[in-house]
């Protein structure tokens, strides 16, 4: 701490001019139309850091459009402007902003695989807004019940929480049935003291890359607390954040105290070479609050040191901590096309990492991806083709508490390791209406007869199928193919409420079976929360 203060204290000290507070939650749904700004070679904006700021010179303009799409000016009646022009709530004058909404969450569906009928009855909220022009705020709640196919119960029963969002309450005394229990919340406030830094303290997810999926650091896990330093100097953009989290995977030391706690740390530097080519910089450390013995760690202060590249410092302290390293990448070829990749490592020995050995230890992972806007000339016709791999083991660490996980879900992909995975995705929005198709086929190999294979990033990597000779998808290969699309109307675009047609195909297949999922879903949706059901 005492190395942060002086930091924070030179970088208020450099100037006072206003910048970009307000954080717009991370959707990719949402993101994606911003396509022609975020990735433009005539620009410099720093793409790979999520959520964006929405009140960026270079966001602005087209984030107002897009939450007043379809606005009707000419409605006067309350209840009109209320259900289709505004927020429930909403205040704006020069000195602060107020709003707040009613956000439901409502669905009906069949499972024609598994015959059963599927619901969702979610009620939230969302409360947000601004004081001056340097300080905002926004949180969000919402109060769930439903019923899911069966692949996706099934994963929440054995993750014990419900993906992406939190602690399943049905799990335990209530594990037998087939519905599912939770409450999700998040909750955000933001600083800017001046344009060169903001500081953020949350309970929320963050996401590092260019694409999809995340190799570094994904939304795929539940909130969890953190707080964040982001400082942007011309052509660099460099973040440092500190988070606490849970896994709920790891035995409990006891019931009093709850699930095992863990912590991380996390910098990104990410560097606009030119107007067409960024590269970025990561790292981070994972660390248990505990020993597998109940003997208190403690927070290590060479973490709160907010400069980039952790690694020598948690080497030299012989620590058990798990890190990891990062690159990332981004080439603008044209205004509508951008191709961009990551590269995580795990952990490095020269001689097996050269050898081609198939090392237990050579874990890395590694994506490349293609996006492009407009396509065919064709306004807010968007697509990204994505190519995501990781060695098995990676992620893991020598104590089944430092696992790159949070709340007992994966902080990267969310396939965990050892697995080939390709998907494509296509959006087009035409005034109210936004429709999506995606297509994933992935392959992974499980683990067999009580041997670690590399998938489950939950177990320490100590004991492995096998030292040498590994190779991804190793185990019992297991191939995966989903299918998705999606048709909304954008009733109210302030908080994204919509009507909403989707359908889901799964097949997830292997020489011990096969379990498909056909699915058709509608309902009454609302707010940009970022949920998966492609795993």
């Amino acid at each position: 701490m005492k190395k942060l203060l002086p930091f924070l204290f030179f970088m208020g000290a450099v100037g006072s001019v206003m910048a970009q507070s307000q954080y717009q939650p991370q959707s990719y749904q949402f993101y994606q139309k911003l396509n022609r700004e975020v990735y433009n070679p005539q620009t410099r904006f720093h793409s790979s850091l999520r959520p964006f700021f929405i009140d960026d010179s270079l966001l602005v303009e087209h984030g107002k459009q897009l939450l007043s799409v379809g606005v009707d000016s000419s409605r006067q009646s309350w209840v009109a402007r209320k259900i289709f022009n505004e927020h429930l709530i909403d205040y704006q004058n020069s000195e602060y902003t107020f709003y707040a909404d009613f956000l439901p969450d409502f669905q009906i569906g069949k499972d024609f695989s598994g015959k059963q009928n599927t619901w969702l009855n979610t009620r939230g909220y969302q409360v947000g807004g601004t004081i001056g022009k340097k300080f905002s705020f926004y949180t969000s709640g919402f109060e769930n019940q439903g019923q899911f196919a069966k692949y996706y119960t099934n994963y929440a029963t054995s993750k014990k929480a419900v993906p992406g969002q939190a602690y399943n309450r049905d799990y335990g005394a209530n594990a037998g049935k087939t519905s599912l229990d939770w409450s999700y919340v998040t909750a955000l406030i933001s600083y800017t003291p001046i344009k060169y830094l903001n500081v953020a303290v949350g309970y929320d997810k963050n996401f590092i890359g260019d694409g999809y999926r995340s190799m570094l650091l994904s939304d795929n896990s539940a909130p969890y607390p953190f707080l964040k330093l982001t400082g942007n100097l011309g052509n660099v953009q460099y973040m440092a954040m500190w988070a606490a989290m849970q896994d709920p995977n790891s035995p409990k030391l006891s019931y009093e105290a709850g699930n095992r706690k863990k912590g991380g740390v996390f910098h990104y530097l990410d560097w606009n070479v030119n107007n067409r080519l960024s590269l970025g910089f990561f790292d981070s450390i994972i660390w248990g609050e505990t020993d597998d013995l109940g003997n208190e760690r403690g927070f290590d202060w060479g973490y709160a040191n907010p400069i980039i590249f952790l690694r020598p410092v948690e080497a030299s302290s012989g620590s058990p901590d798990n890190s990891l390293l990062g690159l990332t990448a981004k080439y603008e070829l044209h205004k509508q096309i951008t191709v961009y990749g990551q590269f995580s490592l795990d952990e490095f020995e020269a001689k097996n990492f050269f050898s081609s050995n198939g090392s237990s230890r050579n874990k890395y992972g590694w994506q490349l991806g293609i996006r492009g806007a407009d396509v065919f000339k064709v306004e807010n016709l968007n697509y990204l083709l994505e190519y995501n791999t990781a060695k098995p083991y990676t992620y893991t660490g020598r104590t089944n508490i430092v696992n790159y996980a949070a709340q007992g879900e994966p902080l990267a992909h969310p396939f965990g390791a050892n697995f080939r995975e390709l998907v494509g995705i296509a959006n087009y929005s035409y005034k109210r209406f936004d429709f999506t198709g995606q297509l994933m086929y992935a392959k992974y190999g499980l683990d067999l007869n009580g041997q670690d294979f590399g998938k489950n990033i939950f177990i320490n990597y100590l004991e492995p199928a096998k030292q040498l000779g590994n190779y991804t998808t190793q185990g019992l290969r297991t191939d995966l193919y989903y299918a998705e699309a999606r048709a909304a109307y954008i009733i109210n675009p302030r908080y994204n409420l919509r009507l909403e047609l989707g359908a889901i195909y799964r097949k997830e297949s292997n020489a011990i079976g096969t379990n498909n999922t056909a699915l058709i879903t509608f309902g009454l949706r609302s707010s940009f929360r970022n949920l998966y059901t492609d795993f």
